[in-house]
């Protein structure tokens, strides 16, 4: 409560990981001791990520707070409720692909020994050696947590006040109101809300593997992230263009530079799902610095979502993100 009353213009972003039981108890707390505006001011500062319903706090308060912005990362039909144990689906959440689906090398019993839990100091000497990670052939990192924690990560890549939009911790539909489910991505010939989340698994594994490293190696000898750069802006705030269908996008990403002088490469791609155009504009220059494409006529009053990943040749090789979004103009109807 006293963080969502601080005179602070920001958003306070919630990551629910074990259950919700005290967001639940300050909101019924506000709801008791103060009148509708105060609650309404309350409940407009918060933003919420829960990993499932892991009691009945959650449903509760989707209920009772139908104004607050709410993501439910859960499979499950239900509108207010999710997985539940032993369900048929309890294994689709967008979440799991945290240690689901794709190329799972990287969830293995070597790769957290040699990058985590050997040789790290004693934070990484604390992960656990085994966890329950069924269908997972490995059963030794699971994470299943983390994706609400990434979800507020600002990379580049995503903006937390769009769950349509996507990042390393997943993908979310408008649902009711300002409650979020699990939304579908299509990767490598399969579609599913896990995706969301697996699609960047080599790179926010990497990045564990460099966190890992920063507790034991001095700076001169670690690996950092590449700056991802669009122009002269070097922040990691998603741009907008306004280009009118059929006209020619230039993107320039040549100002990008890696603060430990390793090589770059660059890749620049069309997340179709984020955006509301159905089709797949081609990139020129999708694997160079500078890139252009041509909006195509038919994408008038739409969204194209444009993604810039930078990555170096460090060890481990880093990667870092742009994002512009397209919002092309609509056709006159004169």
């Amino acid at each position: 409560m006293q963080l969502g009353d601080r005179a602070d213009a920001r958003p306070l972003d919630i990551a629910v990981w074990g259950g919700p039981t005290e967001l639940a108890q300050a909101l019924w707390r506000v709801r008791n001791d103060r009148g509708v505006p105060a609650v309404r001011r309350f409940v407009s500062k918060l933003r919420v990520h829960a990993i499932g319903h892991q009691d009945d706090s959650g449903p509760w308060i989707l209920e009772n707070f139908p104004d607050l912005f709410f993501i439910l990362d859960s499979a499950g039909t239900n509108p207010l409720g999710g997985e539940r144990p032993g369900g048929p689906d309890r294994r689709d959440s967008a979440y799991r692909g945290i240690y689901l689906g794709g190329d799972q090398s990287s969830t293995s019993t070597e790769w957290v020994n040699v990058h985590v839990r050997e040789g790290h100091g004693p934070l990484g000497a604390l992960y656990p050696p085994k966890t329950w990670t069924a269908p997972n052939p490995h059963s030794a990192l699971k994470e299943g947590d983390t994706p609400s924690w990434f979800y507020f990560l600002e990379n580049g890549l995503q903006d937390a006040a769009h769950p349509d939009w996507a990042g390393w911790g997943g993908r979310f539909r408008l649902a009711q109101r300002r409650l979020f489910r699990d939304a579908h991505d299509a990767v490598d010939g399969v579609t599913d809300a896990r995706a969301t989340v697996w699609r960047w698994r080599p790179a926010f594994q990497n990045e564990f593997a460099a966190r890992m490293d920063w507790c034991v190696k001095p700076a001169s000898e670690a690996n950092h992230h590449p700056i991802a750069a669009l122009g002269g802006d070097t922040t990691r705030r998603v741009l907008r263009r306004r280009p009118r269908p059929g006209s020619r996008v230039v993107f320039d990403a040549s100002p990008s530079r890696a603060p430990d002088r390793n090589r770059l490469s660059f890749r620049w791609w069309i997340y179709r799902e984020a955006g509301s155009y159905g089709g797949q504009p081609v990139i020129g220059g999708a694997a160079a610095p500078r890139s252009s494409m041509i909006v195509p006529g038919d994408a008038g009053g739409k969204t194209i979502h444009v993604v810039l990943e930078v990555s170096d040749d460090g060890s481990p090789p880093l990667t870092s993100y742009r994002r512009v979004v397209l919002e092309v103009t609509a056709l006159s109807s004169r």
